[in-house]
């Protein structure tokens, strides 16, 4: 059995002397699950290590990029070549040209793509370019889905704006908030309903095709069709927030696995192999409007750096060149969502799973979760003592339920036979 041990203890204690509340992102706190956060001193393959020399079965692989599980082997030799050249120029290089061009290969929807530094800044970007082209102010969002923390976003949000409590931030202006309109997930009459009352005067539409950011949360049958059908009627940019999605569930993303084409797409975390580093892309025509082809400025000094396209790059060619790592991924995801489903069976727990490919949710409630009301009527202080009986089991969860778990090929058997004896005894444990 595994504890919180002296060192993160301390550690956190110090943080809070110089970070707002002791960490980087807010999630990473444990607010929404109680105790004090771990601190990584490391991790290989399926596992992390704390500072207190504890080992955790990692299911959360840095919010989703590491899909072959951490410091994989190609990548960190890629990286380390890289690193003997220096670690950034401000200019351009081979790099970024060998990552464009395996993006446009692989993703659907990207015939063009820029490279930024984060997810954030890859949404904030294309919904400036779907702007620009469409001479359009207003956007539409879904209640619950999180794009990065850009004030047109912070507009009920999830993931940690749901953790803390304050899905609207303070610091966005009334101005931005009136220009971003909302409409629950998995809801196109809603969507419908808005862009009447809005006629010819929305640029865009961007979601997670796939949820990740209220838990893991699917689109219903003929949505994201209904979606794009709306867009193509009304000339509206339809953009796919893949930063979770991206070349995860499929080489493509979601859009391939679904078969649901957007014009834009915006990318992060994985295409960087674990490396800081977003992406936007789409129709050439929509991306020639980005500077200096076109008028709609955008720039970075870090932008398309030589470490992270290094790492991404080894991350995507591998990748591309073993398809068949898919398989592993459905297989690994299937076996432990039905042998969880089968965990609660055997317990009498009338509890919700949603799962896709190698994301999944456990949420606390009997009720469907198909958007984020009905993902907010799981019993969070449950799921606080489930992820609390799993981390003493060695199973480090995302410490919010408000996340999607993400699983990677380094998980094999004897992993997935601890993680599911782990949940058995937790489940019994906390009732």
């Amino acid at each position: 059995m595994n504890t919180v041990g002296k060192k993160s203890a301390k550690l956190f204690a110090k943080a809070q002397n110089y970070i707002p509340g002791g960490v980087n992102s807010p999630v990473r706190a444990f607010k929404a699950v109680g105790g004090n956060p771990l601190f990584i001193k490391k991790a290989k393959g399926a596992y992390l290590i704390d500072e207190d020399d504890n080992q955790y079965i990692d299911m959360i692989n840095s919010w989703g990029p590491m899909i072959l599980g951490h410091a994989f082997e190609p990548v960190e030799k890629q990286v380390r070549k890289t690193l003997k050249n220096s670690f950034s120029f401000g200019a351009p290089t081979a790099l970024e040209v060998d990552m464009a061009k395996i993006i446009t290969e692989m993703v659907p929807s990207v015939e063009k793509v820029r490279m930024v530094n984060s997810g954030t800044e890859a949404t904030m970007s294309a919904i400036r370019v779907a702007r620009g082209y469409t001479g359009r102010d207003k956007i539409i969002k879904f209640e619950g889905c999180y794009h990065g923390h850009g004030d047109s976003f912070l507009i009920s949000a999830g993931s940690g704006a749901i953790t803390m409590g304050e899905p609207d931030s303070p610091g966005v202006t009334k101005g931005t908030a009136r220009d971003t309109l909302l409409a629950p997930y998995n809801d196109l009459e809603a969507v419908r309903k808005l862009v009447e009352a809005n006629k010819g005067e929305i640029a865009a539409i961007i979601l997670e095709p796939v949820v990740g950011n209220m838990g893991c949360v699917l689109p219903e049958d003929g949505y994201l069709q209904g979606l794009r059908d709306i867009c193509d009627q009304e000339k509206i940019v339809l953009i796919f927030d893949e930063v979770m999605t991206g070349f995860r569930l499929a080489p493509g993303g979601a859009q391939e696995r679904f078969g649901i084409t957007p014009d834009m797409t915006t990318l992060g975390k994985i295409i960087g192999g674990g490396m800081p580093v977003g992406a936007y892309g789409g129709k050439a025509e929509i991306m020639e409007f980005v500077s200096p082809a076109g008028p709609v400025y955008q720039a970075g000094t870090l932008s398309g750096n030589p470490m992270a396209m290094a790492a991404g790059y080894a991350m995507l060619k591998h990748i591309q060149e073993n398809p068949n790592l898919y398989k592993k991924l459905e297989e690994t995801g299937e076996e432990i969502v039905s042998g969880i489903q089968d965990s609660l069976t055997e317990l009498g727990l009338d509890y919700t799973m949603n799962h896709v490919g190698s994301m999944y949710s456990l949420f606390f409630t009997n009720q469907k979760v198909k958007d984020l009301e009905t993902a907010k009527s799981t019993n969070t202080e449950l799921f606080g003592k489930y992820f609390q009986a799993m981390l003493k089991r060695g199973i480090y969860l995302a410490p919010s339920q408000f996340e999607s778990l993400f699983l990677s090929t380094a998980l094999k058997k004897k992993h997935i036979k601890a993680i599911l004896k782990a949940n058995r005894e937790s489940l019994a444990e906390i009732q």
